[in-house]
């Protein structure tokens, strides 16, 4: 039996499967907007025009301002009609906007060969493009940006016009140092693109977990208010259905052909099975006493552990306490997070699953085990955190096995937020053992 990859969220008996490597929940939220990137471009534009301008007239530097201005006045244009013509809100594809993005270092690198070369202390700009990559773009689009940002410095360090500086004068940094520049760029180039990717990719990994976490809670709500809704369509669809089997009634008992009395019998028949399926929807909530109701712990236990007691692994739920049980709410978060574990201890569960319950004054502990291969050694420090990936050997060839981690991600964040203490580990006899810790008056109270 291979190690348990935690992929699939759980509530009573139904499965939630949620998406896979394949398909990112939330894709769209790493492409860049239009608008975005020229408002940006907008702010390159202006620092661009008052340098060149403060240089010349100012500073009054001597070096070829027309060619710099029309280096700017192209930007501008460029970014005016990417303004009228693209849509607002238009969202870049991430080869689009890595030509954007390629187009600002070539211009600004343009720029930078009239006034200097990257000893023009503004040639560290060429890092800003490459940070935005990072953020947004994935990792061979980000190369790209890297690649072309490196060659543009490479060739400025051999080529480039003089420095700017006052007339009749001139300035040459020592080579050594021109080398130590380029340097630092080509370095900060590589390590921000590694680091910020790195950092962005855990932060919207998290953001489209917790999408997904908030996106099944939205789901099992709306599944919970349909019993208001069939007890309130059961009440209203009541007196129609007695106002036409009064009509049969009586119609049958007028003189009519034989033909009719069958059909007005068949329409009471039905009538009456509808009233009786009507009936059933009312008294749901009253039969059934689980959704969002108080009950005992065992009870509680009972209820998540019944729909996996369908298949050939044995379920023990095993009390112990020094007190009274204690009560709690079935709400979705304890049910949702619960019945998740339970799950994923069946699936993998050689032949037995104990829930053990113990508490006191203070605490409220629940234990799931099972005795099946246990967590992956490689990923027992990693549970709890959404998309998971191991390697997995397997008759002496190396299978690459990826699990989201949403369940557990999810299960776990869910728990958390009711109060509980969530910790893994594998015992010593053999099993994975999952335990929820409470402090007992927060078990107790009444979920809003």
């Amino acid at each position: 039996m291979p190690h348990r990859i935690l992929r699939a969220f759980n509530f009573g008996a139904a499965r939630i499967h949620l998406p896979s490597d394949d398909v990112q929940f939330g894709h769209n939220a790493r492409l860049l907007r239009m608008d975005t990137l020229v408002k940006l471009r907008w702010f390159g534009v202006a620092g661009q025009l008052a340098t060149v301008l403060a240089t010349a007239f100012i500073l009054e530097f001597s070096f070829d301002l027309a060619l710099c201005l029309a280096l700017v006045g192209f930007l501008a244009i460029f970014n005016l009609l990417a303004t009228v013509l693209a849509p607002r809100h238009l969202r870049l594809t991430e080869v689009n906007a890595t030509y954007f993005l390629i187009f600002d270092v070539l211009q600004l690198c343009a720029v930078l060969y009239l006034t200097g070369g990257i000893e023009n202390p503004f040639a560290i700009l060429i890092l800003a493009p490459v940070t935005i990559s990072a953020v947004s773009l994935r990792f061979h689009h980000i190369i790209s940006v890297v690649a072309v940002s490196v060659a543009c410095v490479t060739l400025l360090c051999l080529v480039h016009k003089p420095l700017p500086w006052r007339a009749g004068e001139s300035i040459s940094l020592p080579q050594l140092y021109q080398d130590g520049l380029w340097t630092a760029i080509v370095v900060s180039c590589l390590f921000i693109s590694v680091y910020v990717s790195r950092v962005a990719n855990e932060s919207r990994a998290l953001s489209q977990a917790l999408s997904a976490a908030e996106l099944v809670l939205e789901r099992e709500n709306h599944l919970s208010k349909l019993d208001g809704l069939a007890a309130a369509a059961a009440h209203e669809l009541g007196t129609p259905l007695a106002t036409i089997s009064l009509v049969t009634h009586e119609l049958k008992r007028a003189t009519v052909p034989t033909e009719i009395k069958e059909d007005l019998s068949l329409l009471e028949q039905e009538a009456r099975r509808c009233r009786e399926i009507l009936s059933k929807l009312t008294s749901l909530p009253d039969d059934d006493d689980e959704p969002f109701t108080r009950t005992k712990l065992g009870l509680l236990l009972e209820q998540i552990a019944n729909p996996y007691r369908q298949g050939a692994i044995d379920i023990k739920i095993e009390l112990k306490g020094s007190d009274d049980e204690p009560h709690s709410d079935c709400s979705p978060a304890m049910v949702y997070g619960i019945g998740n574990f339970v799950d994923n201890a069946t699936d993998f569960a050689r032949s037995s699953v104990v829930i053990s319950a113990n508490w006191n004054a203070r605490i409220v502990e629940i234990v799931i085990a099972d005795d099946g291969p246990g967590f992956p050694i490689e990923l027992l420090n990693q549970l709890g955190e959404p998309y998971l990936v191991r390697n997995s050997k397997r008759g002496g060839h190396v299978k690459e096995r990826s699990g989201l981690g949403l369940g557990v991600f999810i299960a776990k964040t869910l728990l958390e937020r009711s109060g509980a203490k969530v910790s893994f580990w594998n015992s010593k006899a053999g099993g994975a053992r999952v335990s929820l810790t409470w402090g007992r008056s927060r078990f107790e109270k009444p979920s809003v």
